[in-house]
């Protein structure tokens, strides 16, 4: 693909396209993550529990529908669905503010709104993520994953940035308008997306059983992918369980405003960015597979920090601490996310996404209900410090798997492959 090698893929029409709907996505997700926790916590009062279910409804989509998902999208084109999905996400983020403003605002409410956003999420990464090697090409995913982590963590430093700031002026509620207006926008940008996948051939005697078995038998069939997904299951359950107090704490325990919970998280965009303009060097030096679990190994830790700190100065130790988590994440994702594209024939690309999602995020919801109850019984505190060991000890099924020495993954693009 032509370009300079500063820009690469960026010279790409296309590519630019998929960047540019990316930064407002993500915008629209970043906005979200923090405005729907500050609606239940400010507006609606809401307690640790409540905060804790609110976070395992968002992510319940994966186990709802995760596998038949990556199925289903297997047997369409991807760049309809990622509309589609953006579209009617962005709509169903606006009645939260139209809810509050007729007084019809409950917790129930945002649960409702947490599944179905949460359900249409899980259609839409599953489709994006099965287009980027048609859209890039095999020998590109290492630089297209990474150039899109820098593009998510830009947005990263800026959607706390504006939705701090935002809830406290206009209230958490009307926040989520920016959000919506993200995905909104994302929709749009990803309808100009000019390269058309040809419509899949479907199979002869097509069964959702049958294919979401298909997928599920080439992902644990495979040691590496075996590995991955059961770090990914343990370090996502322990973030969960850590980011459901994270806004409790700062909040309370330390009395942060909205804008300073806003400064922490766009210190972990800054983490997040300069783990993706290190990604593709540190995954050439070290070796994609050593990567996956060193950068769980080193990074984890740091996130003890938070339950450390006290009002003052170590707030901004303890930020750092979760700079350096996000930058160590995005080093892991974009190593495993690449070796799993890699490895993956066309034609299982969305079943494998949907069967990673299932398998390492299936125990978010779980994750967000024990964050929940650990911070009824037990405090915000202590529920960081147990969610900051579990991280750290992810890394070890990666660490006992083939990945502790492979350097790089042997693609498999013959359909054939997959059996």
């Amino acid at each position: 693909m032509p370009g300079t090698p500063r820009l690469g893929l960026l010279r790409d029409p296309d590519f630019g396209r998929l960047s540019a709907a990316t930064a407002l996505g993500q915008l629209g997700d970043r906005v979200l993550f923090l405005a729907l926790p500050l609606v239940a916590i400010e507006a609606l009062h809401a307690d640790e529990f409540q905060v804790g279910a609110l976070a395992a409804t968002t992510t319940a989509g994966s186990l709802l529908v995760g596998l038949p998902a990556g199925a289903w999208v297997d047997r369409v084109r991807k760049r309809p669905v990622m509309i589609s999905t953006d579209l009617v996400r962005a709509f169903v983020l606006t009645t939260v503010p139209l809810a509050w403003w007729a007084g019809l605002l409950t917790i129930w409410w945002l649960y409702a709104v947490a599944l179905v956003h949460g359900i249409l999420t899980v259609f839409f990464d599953v489709a994006y993520t099965s287009c980027l090697p048609r859209l890039v090409g095999r020998g590109n995913l290492v630089e297209g994953n990474a150039k899109l982590s820098a593009v998510r963590s830009v947005t990263s430093i800026g959607g706390p940035a504006v939705a701090g700031p935002a809830a406290g002026l206009v209230g958490a509620p009307a926040t989520l308008l920016v959000s919506a207006a993200g995905m909104a926008l994302s929709g749009l940008l990803a309808s100009a997306i000019r390269t058309r996948e040809p419509r899949p051939v479907p199979s002869r005697h097509p069964r959702l059983g049958r294919e979401v078995k298909e997928g599920l038998e080439f992902v644990l069939r495979d040691p590496a992918l075996r590995a991955v997904m059961a770090g990914d299951a343990i370090f996502n359950l322990s973030l969960v369980m850590y980011q459901t107090m994270l806004l409790v704490f700062l909040e309370r325990d330390l009395g942060l405003l909205s804008l300073g919970v806003g400064l922490v998280l766009s210190g972990m965009g800054c983490g997040a960015l300069l783990g993706a303009l290190l990604a593709r060097r540190v995954s050439a030096r070290v070796g994609q597979g050593p990567v996956i679990w060193l950068a769980s190994l080193v990074t984890c830790p740091s996130t003890a920090l938070m339950p450390l700190a006290r009002p003052g100065w170590s707030v901004c130790v303890a930020a750092a601490g979760l700079a350096a988590l996000s930058l160590g994440g995005v080093v892991r994702v974009v190593a495993q996310s690449s070796f799993q594209q890699a490895l993956t024939p066309d034609r299982l690309l969305g079943r494998t996404s949907a069967t990673a999602r299932f398998v390492s995020w299936g125990g978010i919801p779980l994750g967000g209900l024990l964050g929940g109850a650990s911070g009824s019984a037990f405090g915000a505190a202590a529920t960081l410090w147990i969610g900051a060991a579990g991280m750290t000890l992810s890394a070890l099924p990666t660490f006992l798997s083939p990945l502790r020495t492979v350097r790089t993954s042997a693609p498999r693009s013959a359909p054939g492959s997959a059996r």
